[in-house]
């Protein structure tokens, strides 16, 4: 543990996606350093364990079946965090969606989903937290990706989601300012533990390692860490900026995805 254990004392936090991978990683460590925790995502079972562990934390936990795609739903949560815990402090945007598909490929309807999981899921989510936030003032942050930065293959939807992403997070923190609410993005790069790891990268593990100049992946409590300093008051005076936590990975290479072979595709047209 690096922060003080009462680095989050005191506050509440929505975490969209926030029942696995990175962002369960994020609610947990956020309930490690007193913070009471909202934890969204479109099915319960990918909840209740996490709000037992945030719990056993002697935090408050609460998870909150909803799709971030759904304003409606959306406005549903953030009023049961206002009615359970009577403020609102951090949100945290990690609700996403991803596949490998090269463009020619891709249809219409898979490019939009991931837009609409990503990009509108993040507006949705956060608008929607304003009139909570802007009470006492808080926190935005939106997890990126480092896809966008270079010409990642296979990747045209999320890039362009992640691309807007990072576009509303420079916005949001130029007009959200003045009210005192901070927005920021935490960009991580194939991180141990995840579904994104293991169905993005498939068989290249070795390589992405060899690849990335800190010679290892991103742990999930790496993630965490760079979260909890975003989001806490050692970060008082950053706003609108992107960190990028992949070991100095996308600045080396963009092209570790696991490409599908033509047998792959010629199924997956045929399907």
């Amino acid at each position: 543990m690096y922060f003080q254990r009462d680095l989050l004392a005191g506050r509440v936090a929505v975490v969209t996606g926030g029942g696995t991978g990175i962002c369960r990683a994020i609610a947990l460590a956020f309930a490690e350093h007193g913070c009471d925790v909202a934890i969204t995502s479109r099915r319960l079972e990918h909840l209740e364990a996490t709000v037992q562990e945030l719990e056993a934390h002697g935090r408050r936990a609460v998870a909150l079946p909803a799709d971030v795609r759904d304003p409606n739903a959306v406005e549903q949560v953030m009023r049961r965090v206002g009615d359970e815990f009577g403020r609102l402090d951090i949100v945290v945007n990690g609700a996403a969606g991803n596949f490998v598909c090269l463009a020619e490929n891709l249809s219409p309807n898979g490019f939009g989903t991931v837009v609409d999981i990503d990009l509108k899921g993040t507006f949705n989510v956060s608008t929607l937290a304003l009139p909570y936030l802007r009470r006492r003032g808080g926190v935005v942050l939106n997890i990126s990706a480092t896809l966008q930065y270079l010409g990642t293959i296979g990747q045209a939807h999320a890039a362009s989601a992640k691309a807007g992403v990072d576009a509303l997070t420079r916005t949001l923190a130029a007009e959200w300012g003045p009210i005192g609410i901070r927005v920021n993005g935490l960009a991580p790069g194939p991180t141990e533990g995840t579904e994104g790891m293991r169905r993005l990268t498939g068989d290249k593990r070795d390589t992405i390692i060899q690849q990335t100049p800190l010679r290892r992946l991103a742990s999930r409590e790496d993630v965490a860490q760079a979260a909890l300093f975003l989001c806490s008051d050692a970060a008082a005076f950053t706003n609108g900026v992107t960190l990028v936590v992949d070991g100095g990975l996308w600045l080396a290479s963009s092209r570790v995805m696991s490409l599908p072979t033509e047998a792959e595709l010629e199924r997956a047209a045929g399907a």
